[in-house]
């Protein structure tokens, strides 16, 4: 099977579908990968690092493209990239297909592709295997980009997240205990923060008080809770989201108002909408805003600060698929791997995941 790897488009996105390794490992296997020239080199691989594997460096996004059976990459197909298609060919990508424009989905019916969402991928536990490695990194990040943005030379409160003897930490509310909730709480706990987590399972919240051992306030995501911990919280990350769906408004522009001045938000489901009402997608060159008077981070693309490792745990996650895809082709695989058959968003251009299709307002064609 041929993979294509082209260049990531969008502004900021410094990562890469595929890295080395990952190539070396289809490539024996008996693949043929194709990466367009200079898409390694923001994630610290340069060309020569691919072709010592195998791979075949291309000159252009059209020929990464056009040579391919299965494309990978990070970030949603911009407009700019429709011409590249491949009709019939399959993509994967993390699409966010129900916040998307409707000119993709038109050019994905039209060109009949099969259009993976990596964001949808789902085992039989419910566990989202590639946007996993993707939530883990966001998560280890969160106390490295709050802790600035609480800094007062950046406008913030002046609080230090772990606090000192005889004054206390900051206050963190955590919105979400998913996989990007869990690793945030651990390192801000780590840090010496206050934590207070939500969700709405109470199960979940069992297992964070046991794997805390209760070191960490556990609530369940009423709007009273929430209404209630963020008016005391420093910082707020806020992580709720259903895959394939848009997330939902968790708070409101009034309750904003109830928080502590210069307070801050990372929103971090804004990939699917956002939880805050007054978020707005931002990016890694300015990455925050200021509404009613509370530091907004709304940055889609955290792992992106952190391309060479966000690389790697994002290839290591897709590989497998590649790898049955390669050996038993793409129905095969489909047939074979019930998450990745979750994962896809349209089947030959037809909508193929219930969730993306009611939030689109569509129905599903292929089930």
């Amino acid at each position: 099977m041929n993979f294509g790897v082209p260049k990531e488009v969008r502004p900021f996105e410094f990562r890469v579908g595929l890295t080395p390794a990952a190539v070396d490992t289809l490539v024996r296997a008996g693949h043929t990968v194709f990466v367009e020239r200079g898409a390694g080199l923001k994630a610290g691989f340069r060309d020569e690092d691919y072709t010592a594997f195998g791979a075949q460096i291309v000159y252009s996004a059209k020929e990464a493209y056009g040579r391919a059976d299965v494309v990978i990459k990070i970030g949603r197909p911009t407009e700019d990239e429709y011409d590249n298609f491949r009709p019939q060919q399959t993509i994967l990508s993390f699409l966010h297909l129900a916040v998307a424009s409707p000119d993709l989905v038109s050019i994905l019916e039209k060109e009949e592709i099969t259009a993976i969402g990596l964001e949808t991928i789902e085992t039989d536990e419910g566990t989202l295997p590639v946007l996993m490695t993707t939530s883990e990194i966001a998560g280890r990040m969160a106390p490295i980009i709050a802790g600035d943005l609480l800094g007062s030379f950046k406008g913030g409160r002046g609080t230090l997240l772990s606090g000192i003897p005889g004054t206390p930490g900051a206050e963190v509310v955590i919105i979400g205990a998913g996989v990007l909730g869990k690793n945030s709480a651990r390192a801000f706990r780590s840090l010496g923060a206050q934590v207070t987590m939500l969700d709405k399972d109470y199960k979940t919240l069992q297992e964070i008080d046991e794997m805390f051992k209760g070191q960490i306030t556990t609530l369940f995501a009423t709007p009273h809770n929430i209404t209630k911990t963020i008016s005391f919280a420093d910082v707020l990350v806020c992580n709720a989201a259903l895959p394939g769906g848009k997330a939902p408004t968790l708070v409101t522009r009034d309750m904003l108002r109830l928080m502590n001045r210069r307070a801050v938000i990372l929103d971090l489901a804004i990939n699917s909408g956002g939880n805050v009402e007054t978020s707005r997608p931002t990016n890694l060159a300015d990455p925050s805003f200021v509404e009613e008077d509370i530091i907004h981070y709304c940055v889609p693309n955290v792992p992106s600060r952190v391309a060479r490792t966000g690389s790697h745990a994002f290839a290591n996650s897709v590989l497998p698929y590649l790898l049955e895809m390669g050996r038993s082709g793409l129905e095969g695989a489909i047939n074979m791997m019930p998450d990745l058959r979750r994962g896809v968003n349209t089947l030959k251009g037809k909508l193929a995941h219930p969730r993306v299709a009611k939030t689109m307002g569509k129905e599903v064609e292929v089930k």
